[in-house]
């Protein structure tokens, strides 16, 4: 219920905020705006109040929301009024630019949140990042999956598509995946890896983010599986493994590798606990695992890689401005990236029911305000789309309206809007079914 509420409450911010966007500037100009919906209201709304010209209300769906002008074609398809006469107060009465603008206004509302919000943590909790040094310390350890396209465990990344590496590693895997040529270190010299658009769609498809991970030297057990090899053996939390059948081991990734194709199969353990050498006798299962969970996650060792920079308001404000426009670029990327079918990526693509289930299962008021941010600046992009139905499409038809001279004709912009439509409740119904049915079956499942 926590992650639900964390998903109304940030889809509520960003909905009323974006479509406050489209009203203040279309009270400027003098437009009338006849309802501010925050969720969309088909056939019933929860709750709405007349104050004014302006009907405000909260529909039942909570896929977005809308501001409806007079005198505009838009979500909710009243093509009615457009037979009468032209009125003042009207959007189509405006001229092209403060159309523009009042198409424009949800899209700079968003990108103004976000680098206010940006700027108040920064000067407040401050600019925090995983540092991609401290990370490639001893080099990365890859998945199968990553090993399979080319990495070996030990690799750090040097350079992605010509540029070095920055110092945000979660900004340095979204690079790799969204890449074409990578340069790493190995051993100490340089070795390329180009990754195919076959590649990116194994990645996506089994761990995404997750294939590359820190290579950790002497890793602790954080938990343990019950009625697991490990628990019959006797481990515990906070062993720490040294050697398999007499090999010893510095890293996970090479304790991993002796395990590997040993299904069922019996191994010796010395363990290290409490300063003391204990050997144990422990049997994998099926799949060739001990059954235990290590503590080695950038999560659970947050401390040993984050960077926290608080910085004074001045400094904030340029960084918060930096932050955003370089996460609309990442939109772009992911974007690209999606329009590739070999890649699959558009698999990854998440409704609202998706985007809940990654948040955390406690109230964060720091991530949950992050997240905001992030999910600011991606709202601002795909409604930058020139796509009709949205403000892009909008946005799109009033430049050349500008540039042209020529305005499209009523009837027109009433097929374009209506097949702009089709598409966007297509995306939304494949995206939403997609994550309803992951849901089901992760349900399923659990339950077995």
């Amino acid at each position: 219920m926590i992650q639900v509420a964390q998903i109304i409450f940030i889809l509520s911010v960003l909905v009323i905020l974006h479509e406050f966007g489209h009203y203040i500037t279309a009270k400027i100009f003098k437009v009338r705006v006849e309802k501010f919906y925050l969720f969309m209201d088909a056939g019933f709304s929860l709750v709405k109040k007349k104050i004014g010209e302006t009907e405000w209300g909260i529909g039942w769906l909570p896929i977005g929301g809308y501001v409806k002008l007079s005198g505009m074609i838009d979500e909710s398809m009243d093509t009615e009024q457009m037979k009468q006469p032209a009125q003042p107060w009207e959007f189509r009465s405006k001229p092209a630019w403060q159309r523009l603008i009042i198409m424009l206004g949800g899209i700079i509302v968003n990108i103004i949140l976000a680098i206010t919000i940006y700027t108040i943590m920064f000067s407040t909790v401050g600019q925090k990042y995983t540092a991609t040094n401290v990370v490639q310390k001893n080099g990365l350890s890859f998945s199968q999956v990553g090993k399979d396209v080319g990495f070996k465990n030990g690799d750090k990344i040097v350079s992605v598509d010509g540029e070095l590496v920055q110092n945000k590693f979660n900004r340095l895997i979204i690079d790799v995946l969204l890449s074409d040529k990578l340069i790493v270190d190995r051993d100490g010299q340089n070795k390329e890896i180009t990754l195919s658009d076959e590649d990116k769609a194994k990645i996506l498809g089994a761990e995404g983010k997750n294939f590359m991970a820190p290579r950790i030297e002497g890793f602790k057990i954080d938990s343990i599986l019950p009625k697991s090899g490990a628990f019959n053996a006797g481990l515990k939390v906070n062993d720490q493994i040294i050697s398999v059948n007499n090999k010893e081991f510095k890293y996970f990734d090479e304790f991993s590798e002796l395990i590997t194709n040993k299904a069922n199969d019996s191994i010796a353990l010395a363990v290290q606990r409490d300063n003391k050498i204990v050997n144990l006798k422990a049997k994998l299962d099926k799949n060739s695992k001990l059954g235990f969970l290590p503590g080695l996650s950038l999560t659970n060792d947050k401390e040993k890689y984050e960077v926290v920079n608080k910085l004074s308001f001045g400094s904030a404000l340029p960084q918060a401005m930096r932050e955003s426009w370089e996460l609309l670029v990442y939109n772009v990327k992911q974007f690209k990236l999606i329009l590739k079918p070999k890649t699959q990526a558009y698999k990854q693509v998440k409704s609202p029911i998706g985007i809940a289930r990654m948040l955390p299962d406690e109230w964060n008021w720091e991530f949950i305000w992050s997240f905001t941010a992030l999910f600011s600046i991606g709202l601002a992009f795909m409604n930058l789309l020139p796509i009709p139905g949205l403000d892009g499409g909008h946005a799109l038809f009033t430049i050349v309206e500008m540039i042209t001279g020529k305005t499209l004709n009523e009837k027109t912009a009433g097929y374009v809007q209506t097949a702009g439509m089709i598409i966007l409740l297509t995306l939304m119904a494949l995206t939403f079914g997609k994550d309803i049915y992951q849901l089901v079956m992760d349900k399923i499942f659990t339950n077995h």
